[in-house]
């Protein structure tokens, strides 16, 4: 069995169809950071993959199971390690963004042709992105319509129990050390508030799961948008790396609809509406694999975007920018590897109309510091908040971030708590003027728009 980002032993069809298949059964993963077009993982993402590989080894030995680690191109890996073991199948759940989905028809291809029997599983989405289209029979473009295909078309399947035991290979098989892999930071290690916000792996995602469905969905619906407050999941690094499927969250959620009340009722409505906005995110980047470079909709490829001074990024970053409310998420997510989805919105939209910043800076940066960064929802999320992708806002909604920390956060609590210095001379003036920036920003935006109209009225 290819484990790839499935790292769990619950609700895994691939590791099933292995143990029925009967025999014995090895499990592979396969750090590729060298495969055509592949992206390599961020800092953050990779320490989160240390931990969980740590986590899902003790899970497949308790059930006999050893995992073998590798790293290089996983076509000429895999083809290996099944010479080396002897395999006659290889299984693994199906991945969507184009350069895996390449990787792996090539292996299916050549595994086969030299007798290796090879299957692929539905693991990690709900609907497959092919089955969800429109009446035109094209992709969705838009979120409300697509939720609502999906949400008629049928139950997803139900989650797979975690099997009893299984066989594990005999033969000695090399396996390289996780810790030369090289994935947790020590000079510096800047890892500590990972480590104090993140217990990573399956157990945890499990129990985070149920506590969040038992106590929080009273306060979800309104709650979610105040950041000092603790009514988030908190799941989605744990969905990115597949410790908890997207199946068993649909069907825990399912389970508990009966008897609650109206507020818990529809909090647990919104919380299945962000498990679709997953989907969709997944959905979009299937049909249009370059979503993390190119703009999904190409008139913004005339987009002015500034030629900010370096420090404007640099300080965005480091949460310097004398504007209270993004400084917090900024530093939330250097420190804990995370950042209240509010902030996050809040603080794209400064980096991209504010400062207008090309939002492909914003998504490497979070690529690289978030511990949930996947290659559907990042990109997707910052081309959202640009204006320039599926579903976007419109281009005249522009965060303010003075009017947000006013209505969600109005104590101040989540600022105060990540910026320590705020109201102090210690903190910097703000890097820009809101309101003159945002002038700016609109029109940059009736720009696109005017040449689009132009060159539609020219074509026709």
């Amino acid at each position: 069995m290819w484990l790839r980002d499935d790292l769990r032993v619950s609700d895994n069809p691939a590791l099933w169809a292995g143990i029925e298949r009967g025999g014995s059964v090895v499990a592979l993963f396969v750090l590729d950071e060298e495969s055509p077009s592949i992206r390599p993982l961020g800092g953050a993402a990779k320490w989160w993959l240390h931990e969980s590989l740590r986590s899902l080894e003790i899970s497949l030995s308790d059930l006999g199971i050893p995992l073998v680690l590798r790293r290089g191109p996983a076509a000429t890996v895999v083809a290996d390690v099944v010479t080396e073991a002897r395999a006659t199948a290889v299984f693994w759940n199906r991945r969507y963004g184009a350069a895996e989905m390449a990787v792996d028809a090539i292996l299916k291809t050549s595994l086969r042709a030299g007798g290796v029997e090879v299957q692929s599983f539905q693991a990690s989405v709900l609907f497959e992105p092919w089955t969800i289209k429109t009446g035109k029979g094209t992709a969705y473009s838009v979120f409300t319509p697509f939720w609502r295909a999906c949400r008629t078309g049928g139950e997803p399947r139900p989650p797979l129990a975690i099997p009893n035991h299984a066989p594990g290979h005999t033969a000695r098989l090399d396996s390289d050390d996780l810790a030369q892999w090289g994935m947790q930071p020590t000079d510096p290690d800047w890892a500590a508030g990972l480590r104090t916000s993140w217990v990573p792996g399956e157990r945890e995602a499990f129990a985070r799961l149920r506590k969040f469905l038992s106590g929080n969905l009273e306060q979800y619906a309104q709650g979610r948008d105040f950041p000092a407050g603790q009514h988030t999941s908190r799941l989605s690094p744990h969905l990115r790396w597949g410790e908890l499927s997207a199946h068993q969250v649909w069907h825990e959620v399912a389970s508990i609809r009966t008897g609650l009340s109206p507020a818990a009722t529809q909090g647990a409505s919104k919380f299945l509406t962000e498990l679709g906005w997953r989907e969709f995110s997944w959905h979009v980047l299937f049909h249009f694999p370059a979503l993390a470079e190119s703009n999904w909709r190409s008139e913004f490829d005339e987009f002015p975007w500034s030629e900010a001074p370096h420090e404007q990024l640099r300080a965005w970053q480091r949460g310097r920018t004398g504007i209270p409310l993004v400084d917090a998420g900024m530093r939330e997510l250097w420190n804990t590897g995370t950042m209240h989805n509010r902030v996050r919105m809040v603080a794209a939209s400064f980096l991209t109309k504010n400062l207008l910043i090309d939002w492909r800076k914003g998504e490497q940066w979070f690529w690289d510091t978030l511990v949930d960064a996947d290659a559907a929802s990042n990109p997707l999320n910052w081309q959202w908040i640009a204006g320039s992708g599926a579903d976007a806002a419109p281009y005249f909604r522009i965060f303010n971030p003075e009017l947000q920390a006013r209505k969600f956060d109005p104590h101040e609590a989540y600022i105060r708590e990540h910026v320590p210095e705020y109201g102090s001379v210690d903190y910097p003036k703000p890097i820009v003027d809101l309101a003159e920036s945002r002038r700016e920003a609109l029109a940059a935006y009736r720009y696109v728009i005017e040449q689009s109209s132009y060159g539609k009225d020219n074509t026709a």
